[in-house]
């Protein structure tokens, strides 16, 4: 079967079959777009079909846009990825480790022996944490009333850390930083940073942390999975005049302006005739900086959030800046050393440049890592190496 039929089958059958709600999945190399699709509906409640330029909150697929922002002022000499970033943010110059609980259930704290940089930032070995995956950040939000990151307020930003900088892998709020990073060098709020240095020169005119009128008329429904399986919609809307941008997940946009910055990275930072980041940047973020440190699985801590997160169980699996690297080829084919990552609502990404492919799938729903999801994820991503396979054969 062609592949563009059996992706389409998948997906259509998945969307028909109410096991999602609705997807957008677009996949290109480093020339062209070479597969798009839209099925099912934006809204479970609404009547509205789903269309290839809808718009979803994209959360953590931010990240590597946020650290390609902040790569670009590495390779302008404003920021090191190994000077103490507490030059540049006062608040993490005296960081604090969380040892515990005390026997009135009060935080234990004790001071860090390690300066933070910019490099423990992007690559989540700072020691910052989500409490979505950490029961003991849970504990000490509420403890503290602390406010949970996606409220946007700045004082969710003020929390410990929960192991010594440069010593293991824990996904957090880091890349919030490298969004005040940003602020701080450049003097622009993160928001127009990003529109003036990577959106308006790469043509990602959909994408933003401010749902505008023209995004409001395709933005996609948010759905919860219930206990049985069954999917309701839900209201679900960031904080549009938010005290910060949040730069670890902030972003609403659509599969076809993400494609063009997965694209750029294809293109070693060149995209719509704009040269964004220099070819030996993209070089450096594709490349494992977390040296012998692995990757680990991210256990539920927050049910209604997200699901235990085990990708290519038994395979080592590295982190660049600031992308997930696996070591091996996956089941759906893709290579050895391709970047990727997520974001909580069920979008996926990822790039390989040894095939010179990258793909994107799009869909709203909670708890992340949701089984369907990401059968209909392996169903679109399988597609697009078996069109490779079959154009590579034909091409012999």
């Amino acid at each position: 079967m062609h592949s563009k039929a059996q992706i389409d089958q998948i997906l259509r059958e998945k969307s028909d079959a109410k096991e999602i709600p609705g997807v957008v999945a677009m996949a290109a190399n480093s020339k062209e777009v070479i597969y798009q699709g839209a099925f099912g509906k934006r809204d479970l409640s609404k009547d509205a079909p789903m269309t290839a330029d809808s718009v979803f909150w994209i959360a953590s697929m931010t990240k590597a846009v946020t650290s390609a922002a902040g790569m670009q002022l590495v390779e302008q000499g404003k920021l090191s990825l190994d000077a103490p970033i507490g030059k540049v943010l006062p608040d993490l110059a005296a960081p604090q480790v969380l040892e515990g609980f005390d026997a009135k259930g009060e935080p234990k704290l004790r001071p860090a022996k390690n300066p933070i940089t910019l490099r423990h930032l992007m690559t989540h070995t700072a020691g910052f944490c989500y409490d979505m995956w950490n029961g003991d950040m849970v504990k000490y939000l509420e403890k503290t009333g602390t406010p949970g990151i996606t409220s946007c307020k700045n004082a969710a930003l003020k929390t410990p850390i929960m192991s010594e900088p440069g010593t293991r892998w824990e996904y957090g709020t880091n890349i919030d930083f490298i969004g005040k990073a940003i602020e701080a060098i450049s003097g622009q709020r993160l928001d127009a940073y990003l529109r003036d240095h990577i959106f308006a020169p790469l043509g990602m005119t959909d994408t933003g942390f401010k749902i505008g009128e023209a995004q409001r008329q395709r933005l996609v429904g948010m759905h919860a999975r219930g206990e049985d399986g069954s999917l309701a919609a839900i209201p679900f809307e960031l904080e549009q005049e938010p005290e910060f941008h949040m730069g670890g997940g902030g972003l609403y946009g659509t599969a076809g302006d993400y494609i063009k910055f997965t694209q750029m990275i294809l293109n070693k930072g060149r995209g719509n005739g704009n040269q964004v980041l220099k070819p030996e940047t993209i070089a450096t973020m594709g490349q494992n900086h977390i040296g012998e440190i692995n990757m680990t699985k991210l256990t539920s801590a927050v049910a209604f959030a997200t699901n235990d997160v085990d990708l290519y169980p038994g395979m080592v699996k590295k982190w660049g800046l600031s992308f997930l690297i696996n070591t091996a080829k996956t089941p759906e084919g893709r290579s050895p050393g391709s970047l990727a990552w997520a974001g909580l609502a069920n979008t996926y990404y990822w790039i390989d440049p040894s095939r010179d492919v990258t793909g994107v799938i799009l869909m709203q729903v909670l708890p992340f890592a949701d089984k369907k999801c990401l059968e209909a994820f392996a169903g679109f991503e399988k597609g697009v190496y078996a069109g490779l396979d079959a154009a590579g054969q034909r091409a012999a």
